[in-house]
């Protein structure tokens, strides 16, 4: 019964062993990298860790019956819709980044590349504009 169990355990060190041998040793691809890092930043930059840690409401009807997104004339205090539209925005920010990064790989093919380009300077003015707007409606 002893030799039993010894096996077992010695066996379940190994397994163990090996598990993290191939944990430390794996290499994600720089893609994955990069892409989980522009989540953090979106996540991070929208308000995320206020929301977790707030747990804030999703949104406030006034007694005339309309609807209010955000809290005006307060900066420390925001709604669940507020942070993920500006989550949102971001993410339109940097995918026209991208698209703008994307367009400098198409050098031989110059239609293309002023579409992409054209369409990136877009997504980011769009973003940067609807960014600015929900920040000054806070301000009344």
């Amino acid at each position: 019964m002893a030799r039993r169990i010894r096996r077992e355990l010695s066996s379940l060190a190994y397994f163990m062993r090996k598990t993290y041998r191939k944990i430390i040793t794996a290499k994600p691809s720089l893609v994955v990298i990069a892409f989980a890092l522009i989540g953090a930043s979106i996540f991070f930059l929208g308000g995320g860790v206020y929301d977790l840690l707030e747990k804030p409401l999703i949104a406030v009807f006034q007694s005339g019956g309309t609807f209010i997104s955000f809290y005006p004339y307060a900066l420390n205090e925001q709604l669940l819709i507020e942070s993920i539209s500006a989550m949102a925005f971001y993410t339109i920010g940097i995918a026209g980044f991208l698209l703008a990064y994307q367009s400098t790989k198409y050098a031989y093919r110059p239609r293309q590349a002023f579409i992409l380009l054209l369409v990136g300077c877009v997504l980011i003015v769009v973003a940067y504009i609807f960014v600015e707007r929900s920040l000054l409606s806070k301000f009344g």
